[in-house]
């Protein structure tokens, strides 16, 4: 009697861990591992070097058919350094910041299933959608990490290389270094719920496979097939769907005034994808056996 009423009396005070807890210390573990390091180190060098880049190239005594273009970049980026942010993830946007978040939503389920760490977590006393949010928090964590580090660093890049405190606009205007900001703020925010929306199907898929290099290859792949359906002007019905459709939209902040359709039809978007990628990802996770 005595043997039986001791593992019920545990059973009846055992409490779930916080929930705080849980999510800082699934951020930890994703921080500490090299290859995060090594992502968010190169996101960091991008706009490092790409203002070097525009820098070196927009300066350079280069005559020839080529001479008027380097001149035009020297005129744009000239007292222009937060323009820098901007151009630098528009242009990340079309393959780097994506492959993150496609990379961190396949180290979360299908890496540690690879190792056999997931299959410890199935077997363990814990409701599969709380796992699940756990591991959605912290790669969408990430991607904002990854995307407000970039906007930060090409800021500071941008005035430090480049040059200026105000915004040159894609309209001829120049917005005040506190507008610029703002914007640049708005890109980082828009920029990141599009990483999630791509991170949320790639979740989905890494809840189906063990090998992380097939949920990225797959993820990638998915990207580069949306984009040529979305150059195919025959398509255009298609084109709504397409979650790469509305990152072209992203440059609508660099206008003065600022259009906002497109980017609130791109938001829409992607949180469309988000709930499904998330809602796949937990319908295969509650019937997981390993």
């Amino acid at each position: 009697m005595t043997a039986l009423a001791v593992p019920a009396t545990r059973a009846a005070t055992r409490t779930k861990a916080p929930i705080v807890r849980l999510l800082r210390a699934e951020l930890r573990f994703m921080l500490r591992r090299p290859r995060t390091m090594i992502a968010l180190g190169l996101v960091a060098l991008v706009p490092v070097v790409a203002g070097i880049g525009i820098s070196v190239a927009s300066t350079s005594d280069i005559g020839g058919p080529n001479q008027q273009a380097f001149q035009g970049i020297a005129a744009i980026v000239a007292d222009n350094g937060l323009i820098l942010p901007v151009f630098v993830m528009l242009l990340s946007m079309a393959m780097l910041l994506p492959m993150l978040g496609s990379m961190w939503s396949a180290d979360t389920i299908a890496g540690e299933a690879a190792t056999g760490g997931l299959r410890n977590l199935l077997l363990a006393p814990v409701g599969r959608a709380r796992l699940l949010a756990v591991k959605a928090f912290g790669v969408a964590a990430l991607c904002l990490l990854a995307a407000a580090l970039m906007a930060v660093v090409g800021i500071i890049a941008g005035m430090t290389i480049l040059g200026g405190d105000t915004m040159l606009t894609m309209s001829g205007s120049s917005l005040p270094f506190g507008q610029s900001l703002g914007r640049i703020a708005l890109l980082t925010v828009l920029v990141t719920i599009q990483m999630w929306g791509v991170a949320a199907v790639a979740l989905a898929i890494s809840t189906c496979t063990d090998h992380p290099l097939v949920v990225l290859a797959t993820t990638l792949g998915g990207i580069i097939v949306f984009t040529v359906l979305g150059a195919i002007s025959s398509l255009d019905w298609l084109h709504p769907a397409l979650i790469t459709n509305g990152w072209e939209s992203l440059a609508d902040v660099a206008r003065d005034p600022m259009p906002t359709d497109a980017l609130t039809q791109g938001v829409l978007r992607a949180a469309c994808y988000i709930v499904i990628g998330y809602s796949l990802a937990l319908a295969r996770m509650v019937t997981r056996d390993g």
